[in-house]
């Protein structure tokens, strides 16, 4: 079994319980919000994610990716997947106000060599620490705005072809930022 395959099949049940612990209070949900990055087309990605404010104070959010972007020379075709947990510092109820949100994040992808037509997949897992502010208006309008650092590791393996690939920014350490616009109920 190769490395790939090994570390994707102790990630999947990993992720499966982390994405329960954290929505598992759904239930119990004071407030809700589905959110879109709206920078992410810069960026040729679609970033979708769901919030449940589970305490006056805490978050749980779910965000889902999709891109098509190239890199270089390089075409990066995949999902991603970041489950973060949100911790509100302000006097205001979650989801409004200022949080510190530490974040785990696993990426798949599909490479292609744009020039030569090589071929390559690549997994990545990794995390980090955003800090941000959120914005509720009139209960129903989120708007919010987040910076911070993260680092991704991944395992490459190519599957036609003999370039090398470069991973650009899905690999070591990065920058996430976002701005967000959604919807609360």
């Amino acid at each position: 079994m190769t490395r790939t395959k090994l570390s994707t099949m102790r990630f999947k049940p990993f992720l499966a319980v982390i994405t329960l612990v954290l929505f598992a209070t759904v239930a119990n949900a004071q407030s809700n919000a589905i959110k879109i990055n709206f920078i992410s087309p810069i960026f040729q990605t679609i970033n979708v994610q769901y919030e449940n404010a589970f305490a006056a104070d805490k978050s749980a959010q779910l965000g889902f990716f999709y891109t098509g972007a190239s890199v270089s020379d390089t075409k990066f075709t995949g999902i991603g997947i970041t489950p973060e947990v949100r911790f509100y510092l302000s006097d205001t109820d979650a989801p409004d106000g200022f949080f510190v949100a530490p974040f785990l994040r696993y990426q798949n992808f599909t490479l292609e060599e744009e020039i030569t037509g090589d071929e390559a997949e690549l997994s990545t897992f990794g995390g980090g620490l955003i800090v941000g502010r959120q914005w509720l208006f009139k209960e129903k309008i989120t708007f919010e705005a987040f910076l911070g650092p993260s680092y991704a590791s991944g395992d490459i393996k190519v599957t036609s072809g003999t370039d090398s690939f470069d991973t650009g920014a899905f690999d070591g350490f990065g920058l996430r930022i976002g701005f967000t616009i959604g919807l609360a109920f």
